[in-house]
């Protein structure tokens, strides 16, 4: 299946028809189409896109300057994603150990005798003292 005809070149997709003469130049995997040239032009057509891509990143690219803030902000997110991290793991550890604290106090405190002591030490009202 044909989608594209120029002078120079076809796409052609896949189960198409490669037409006579004519070889694959490169293949676009994201559009899954295989782009045919004349069998003598195809080194020279891929050369010309070869070069026209490494020139637009050549030129995209950023300066120097502003390469070098894109880095310094990756680090920084990075570094802040770690502390983030850690201090989530923190305060997880922390409540964690705190609940379980709480647990054990309030677990003696309800099967100690703790509490038992104070009547030892305070007279039965029931029934009076006789002097003797």
């Amino acid at each position: 299946m044909t989608t594209r005809t120029l002078w120079f070149r076809k796409e052609v997709g896949h189960g198409g028809m490669i037409p006579r003469g004519w070889r694959l130049a490169w293949y676009e995997p994201r559009r899954r189409v295989g782009v045919y040239c004349p069998a003598a032009l195809r080194w020279l057509f891929r050369l010309l896109r070869e070069c026209a891509y490494r020139f637009r990143l050549a030129f995209g690219a950023p300066p120097i300057e502003r390469a070098e803030v894109f880095e310094m902000q990756r680090e920084h997110r990075l570094r802040q994603e770690m502390a983030d991290e850690f201090a989530r793991g923190y305060m997880q550890g922390w409540r964690e150990c705190f609940e379980t604290c709480l647990g054990v106090v309030e677990e003696e405190l309800s099967s100690s005798a703790v509490w038992d002591a104070g009547a030892l030490l305070l007279p039965v009202r029931g029934k009076p003292e006789t002097p003797n």
